[in-house]
């Protein structure tokens, strides 16, 4: 079996933070890089930050660059999503997966393996 875990979503209010956890379960991710995703009620599913393999590269979308920030630690098979200064439209399901390689893609569609997400609500 093949999973990717998530944890550590939750209610937080608007400027809190959150650190959301992506582990795997019958495999090591060593070897692959990891993006978050998230998705908000009524709207499309977007990338949020990608890490690659040994955490070399980082990549972030504008809407949350300054704010979130993506690492791993590969003996532990986890990768972090640290959220800051969260806003009302942070508010998603979140999301870990891979894609078959050791860099971030280009395309989110090369994503191949996901988690069932975590609930993060931003609200006063």
């Amino acid at each position: 079996q093949l999973r990717l875990v998530e944890s550590g979503g939750g209610l937080v209010q608007p400027g809190g933070s959150l650190r959301l956890s992506c582990a795997s379960s019958g495999f090591s991710l060593e070897h692959y890089a990891v993006g978050w995703f998230r998705q908000a009620p009524g709207k499309e599913r977007e990338g949020v930050s990608c890490i690659s393999n040994r955490g070399g590269s980082t990549f972030y979308a504008g809407s949350v660059k300054g704010r979130f920030t993506i690492s791993r630690d590969n003996t532990k098979s986890t990768v972090w999503l640290q959220m800051n200064s969260l806003k009302l439209e942070d508010t998603a399901v979140y999301t870990c997966a891979i894609p078959e390689s050791t860099s971030c893609p280009d395309s989110n569609k090369s994503y191949v393996h996901w988690g069932q997400g975590t609930q993060v609500t931003v609200s006063s």
